[in-house]
């Protein structure tokens, strides 16, 4: 059986500033090329059956600078909808609502965390009949990838708080004495020239 890589985009002005970044459709920085152009290390020698990507234009040039061909662009992995909470920080919103955690209380205008989980519910779902023909890439984003993973091995969408992930990262989903676990998490690729480090992300 194949495994599902899990490939965080590369850094954008607002994971930098660790805002909240869902709908707004942002490139990446010049940092986040050079992350996405050291992922093709971490990627070499995998034959992937299907490449999934997000439609943010930073999920797929980091999908290109990756070295991959995406097959489909697929709207259940766009990132959480923050809703009014869009392009702002944790931080800021504490401020606010001091109690305020994403992965139990949602956004206002935009989704709940079951809703995050039923999306990525139907993309682990779909890809799941594919990991006898090889591995599968999913090019998203860090709420959203998250919540996979947590769904993945049975927990609510809400565990996806547990599970911490770096821009330009890869991840690894797959089983065990035919059980589903992490295979691998949050692993950034071999630095490519000066100032490519990872940028973690609320």
């Amino acid at each position: 059986m194949g495994e599902i890589m899990l490939i965080r985009h590369g850094e954008t002005e607002w994971s930098a500033s660790r805002r909240h970044t869902s709908y707004t459709d942002l490139g990446l920085t010049d940092n986040g090329v050079r992350q996405a152009r050291a992922l093709r290390a971490a990627l070499a020698g995998h034959r992937f059956a299907a490449v999934l990507a997000s439609p943010r234009a930073r999920a797929l040039r980091t999908a290109e600078l990756a070295g991959l061909r995406v097959d489909d662009v697929d709207d259940d992995l766009v990132e959480w909808n923050y809703g009014r909470y869009e392009g702002r920080t944790t931080a800021e919103i504490r401020g606010e609502r001091p109690d305020w955690v994403i992965w139990t209380d949602g956004c206002p205008d935009g989704e709940s965390p079951e809703q995050v989980g039923a999306r990525l519910d139907r993309i682990l779902a779909r890809v799941t009949g594919l990991l006898e023909q090889g591995d599968v890439a999913l090019v998203a984003h860090a709420h959203s990838l998250r919540v996979a993973g947590a769904r993945w091995i049975g927990l609510p969408a809400a565990g996806g708080g547990l599970l911490r992930l770096d821009t330009a990262t890869v991840s690894a989903l797959g089983h065990e004495h035919g059980r589903r676990v992490i295979l691998r998490w949050n692993q950034a690729p071999p630095p490519v020239g000066s100032g490519s480090a990872v940028t973690a992300r609320h």
